[in-house]
């Protein structure tokens, strides 16, 4: 008898879409009305099941609709999404998804990431390149010969700087370029491919986790509560500290154990094959030439670039893989690659990235299945019901849940921010708690979640690396519980203080 073996990414993100269609019939499709600013001509336009209103742009406007947010913060572009109006919950007629809507919503998905679908096929023929001119292999090697004895040194470093891009400018997306990067030079320090993967994922995800100045977490969610962004900021900086000291000392406890003993791998079956498609050998007689020097420089200023270009320009997804294009190009002229080894070099790197984003595609699928089927405001208006009458550590705990199991539906940080926090936020009042104690509790259940939700990047990542989801809950899931017993302290002492 053959032993089964556990679903790929893609299927697994097919059996959910399925569930989450079969779930449509049975949730009431529900909307809230939405509520949306016209820079134009300094009005809000109130759309809701009945018809489209416009109203001044004024405080008294947003008083009246029950909205307790500053009215500067929708002139000045903080709130730019269109928010749910509190009290507006209507059963609407049911919008069951059926086969046809199923098989179509890959497709879809598809379409609608194709932004982020670019970045990523872009990403992989600019791998391609630089492989092909061998200076990864002469960087890895000088780095291999520099850091012997203190490759440990990298797991802090890494961690530390991409969490630091985490609770920032919510780097999140932008970590699938990394892995290709990092890996050969982790398998190359004699660790396995799990370590630079829970540098790198789980780095993100506590940043995005204890977001501090992210303007797609933080400062959004702070707005649509009505308070400012920097109420409660002293909190989550001590939580950002904790929890990413937490996160090094368990990443560097496995790794350490690894490279002891390999076996101790929890992807040791797959050594082997992850070793052949990355590399983790030096090759001694490759030297780092100023030739190579400087495509390496050039490769590296692509992120330099994109980093700078995502927190301080307003760039998204168009420039970021302009920016790729552009370093392939030049990488490609510096090591006199001829136009034709330079264009199939460049596609076959982009064809290794293509299960990654037929990946992306699928997730994004299933958020067009709830869209169109109506259920994200049925649950959200059942889960803002469920906290009545709850005492202040009961409740945000409760808070903490319910964003992590909301944030399986919803796993955009901006999108749940808006269509949660006008809702939600107004809890804190009736128990006695300041707002921001729901923004924290938004931050951390989505950003807890997040180490695991198959909705959101861990499967495109796990893609790159060639590790299976079930081999990585096996790794992450102690760290998990530890972050939520950590987290649940946290909270429940926070709200007596």
């Amino acid at each position: 008898m053959k032993t089964l073996k556990f679903p790929t990414a893609q299927t697994i993100l097919i059996i959910i879409a399925g569930l989450v269609a079969i779930l449509t019939w049975f949730v009431p499709s529900g909307k809230y009305d939405s509520l949306a600013y016209n820079k134009s001509d300094h009005t809000f336009t109130q759309f809701s099941l009945e018809k489209t209103k416009q109203h001044e742009a004024t405080q008294e406007t947003l008083n009246g609709l029950g909205i307790k947010i500053p009215l500067e913060k929708f002139t000045s572009g903080d709130i730019w999404k269109p928010i749910s109006i509190p009290n507006t919950y209507k059963q609407v007629e049911a919008q069951p998804q059926g086969i046809i809507p199923f098989i179509k919503s890959p497709i879809k998905g598809i379409i609608e990431g194709a932004d982020i679908i670019f970045l990523v096929l872009i990403i992989g023929g600019l791998i391609g390149i630089i492989n092909y001119t061998n200076a990864f292999d002469a960087g890895i090697s000088w780095l291999a010969n520099t850091l012997k004895g203190y490759e440990f040194i990298l797991i802090i470093l890494v961690t530390s700087l991409i969490a630091v891009g985490g609770t920032t400018f919510g780097l999140a997306e932008e970590t699938i370029a990394f892995y290709p990067i990092l890996i050969p030079i982790f398998l190359a320090a004699k660790y396995d491919a799990m370590v630079p993967l829970a540098c790198i994922y789980i780095g993100s995800s506590i940043g995005s986790m204890c977001s501090t100045t992210n303007p797609f977490s933080s400062i959004i969610a702070s707005d649509a509560a009505g308070i400012n962004w920097t109420t409660g900021i002293t909190g989550r900086f001590v939580m950002l500290f904790s929890g990413t000291l937490i996160c090094i000392l368990y990443i560097l406890r496995y790794a350490q154990r690894v490279k002891k003993d390999p076996t101790k791998s929890v992807i040791y079956n797959q050594k082997e094959a992850i070793e052949k498609h990355f590399g983790n050998t030096t090759n001694a007689s490759l030297k780092l030439t100023f030739r190579l020097r400087l495509i390496l420089f050039i490769f590296i200023s692509c992120f330099i670039v994109m980093i700078y270009g995502v927190s301080q320009l307003d760039w998204w997804f168009v420039e970021m893989t302009v920016t790729f294009l552009i370093g392939a190009i030049a990488i490609g002229i510096i090591g006199k690659i001829k136009e034709h080894t330079f264009v199939d070099v460049f596609i076959k790197g982009a064809g290794d990235l293509l299960g990654v984003a037929i990946i992306i595609g699928i997730a994004r699928g299933i958020t067009i299945i709830m869209n169109d089927g109506q259920i994200s405001d049925t649950l959200l208006y059942y889960a803002s019901n469920t906290t009545n009458s709850m005492n202040k550590g009961v409740f945000i705990n409760a808070m903490l849940y319910i964003y992590g199991g909301l944030s399986f539906f919803i796993p955009s940080s901006s999108g749940m921010a808006v269509l949660t926090m006008p809702i939600l936020s107004p809890l804190a009042d009736g128990v006695g708690l300041g707002r921001e104690m729901i923004v924290n509790a938004y931050q951390y259940g989505m950003g807890l979640f997040a180490f695991i939700n198959p909705t959101g990047l861990i499967l495109a990542s796990l893609a790159i690396v060639k590790v299976g989801y079930n081999k990585w809950l096996k790794f992450v899931m102690p760290l998990v519980i530890i972050l939520l017993v950590f987290t649940m302290l946290v909270l429940t002492i926070s709200v007596y203080l």
